[in-house]
């Protein structure tokens, strides 16, 4: 008897549990901690319109109590996977910014942003509010520190305000502002994907690499095509990772210092391991090696401070977990994970490197990481770094009677109140303290 597609057997999986596609989109959701996927995406999935990807196969053996292999080895006889786009980030704000991406690779240079104004601002997070918003390089500083569901509407503020002052702007001030109004839309958009907002951020790097493209900046233009890579490989959607991350290379290489080529090779490499193509992967974190031994000081543009060589290696050590090679990915993980400072960097860091662990059997390890992984993530307020610990979940639901499991699920029912929106249990957390001074909020116990 042949076997049937992943669609079909996806139907027939749910009408046995009696649900909808409504209801199985809602238990997708709140067990992977990510709330855009609808109805419409498990229509597509059956009809094989579109194929779900590796996070979310795992997500689906999960809910509907089958085997992962199940799923797995009907994905892999399915011929319609190099068609797949991203399921997690909404189709219309992915290919508006991919088909941007194409012409700006095609001449870097070209002046998007034709019109006086920005750009239409319909579905762009520009509204917020204006609680402390200092200048682009202080909340630029902050991002390390505190998370985007606290710095996501300072970031959309200060967008909103770049837009209407280049509404109103001659040609001189238009020329001066375009170059900040591209900082502030990539600063946007980093802001609102650790908040979970993948739509909004898409727009945003949208408007920030027209804005890149006008200013005359290829190599502005590449790291936010950069950073919008970075967005589709954590939702799930390595082909559109790797696409914009190719497309960004391809544009800013001539124009890039030798720490952003680096860091766009990084993303062709990660997008490229997530999506199974262990060749280009290895290629890519070859010439990443080549490109600069570490960023040199007064040689990186202000918008690349954060990138020094013990973020590459981790980098690289991320990428290597994703190709199931734990033995070398370690050594920098655990220094990324254990880096003061920066509690989000250490919690994303961590979930790669109990990941890690899990590769190599070590379980209890692997709980111990990934424990102090979801205490920094709570201390950064970051649901992107709680969202990494999502796929470190579902691999421990494999030993469910290890002590050391049963241990970690103790402490995510016992943080669960203070995690921020978009966690492991995909309900909205509590309302997180404003940044800035403020009254402190009372902790159970302190």
């Amino acid at each position: 008897m042949t076997p049937p597609p992943l669609g079909t057997l996806l139907a027939r999986l749910r009408h046995d549990r009696g649900w909808s596609q409504q209801r199985l989109a809602a238990e997708l959701c709140a067990a992977a901690g990510v709330s855009t996927l609808t109805r419409h995406e498990i229509s597509r999935w059956e009809r094989q319109l579109r194929l779900p990807g590796d996070f979310w196969l795992g997500w689906l053996a999960v809910v509907l109590a089958v085997p992962a292999g199940l799923l797995t080895d009907a994905a892999a006889r399915d011929h319609h996977r190099a068609a797949a786009p991203g399921p997690a980030t909404g189709s219309r704000p992915r290919a508006a910014l991919i088909a941007v991406a194409h012409r700006w690779a095609a001449d870097p240079r070209d002046g998007l942003l034709a019109a006086p104004t920005a750009a239409p601002l319909a579905g762009l997070p520009v509204g917020g509010t204006p609680d402390r918003v200092g200048p682009l390089a202080e909340l630029r500083r902050l991002d390390d520190l505190v998370g985007g569901a606290d710095l996501a509407p300072a970031g959309a503020y200060r967008l909103g305000r770049v837009v209407r002052r280049l509404a109103g702007a001659g040609p001189v001030d238009r020329r001066r502002l375009l170059p900040t109004l591209a900082e502030s839309a990539q600063l946007c958009g980093w802001l609102a994907a650790d908040a979970g907002d993948a739509a909004g951020a898409l727009g945003a790097y949208r408007l920030g690499l027209r804005a890149a493209a006008a200013a005359g900046d290829p190599a502005l233009g590449g790291h936010v095509l950069a950073s919008a890579s970075h967005l589709l490989a954590g939702v799930g959607d390595p082909q559109g990772a790797l696409l914009l991350a190719r497309l960004g290379y391809a544009g800013a290489r001539r124009a890039a210092s030798p720490g952003l080529r680096a860091l766009l090779l990084h993303r062709v490499a990660l997008a490229a391991a997530l999506g199974g193509r262990h060749r280009a992967a290895g290629a890519a974190l070859a010439a990443a090696g080549r490109a600069t031994g570490a960023p040199e000081p007064g040689r990186e543009p202000p918008w690349l401070y954060w990138l020094d060589g013990a973020e590459l290696a981790a980098m690289t050590g991320r990428t290597l977990v994703a190709l199931g090679r734990p033995g070398p990915a370690e050594p920098p993980l655990r220094a990324a994970a254990h880096r003061a400072g920066r509690p989000r960097s250490a919690a994303v860091y961590g979930a790669w490197l109990a990941r890690a662990h899990l590769q190599a059997g070590e379980v209890e390890q692997a709980c111990a990481v990934a424990g102090a992984a979801l205490l920094d993530a709570v201390r950064a307020g970051s649901p992107r770094a709680v969202g990494q610990l999502t796929e470190v979940r579902r691999r421990l639901a494999e030993h469910p009677d290890h002590p050391a499991v049963r241990r970690y699920g103790a402490l995510v029912a016992a943080v669960r109140p203070w995690l921020p929106r978009g966690g492991p249990t995909g309900r909205p957390g509590p309302r997180r303290p404003r940044v800035g001074p403020s009254r402190p909020t009372r902790r159970p116990g302190g």
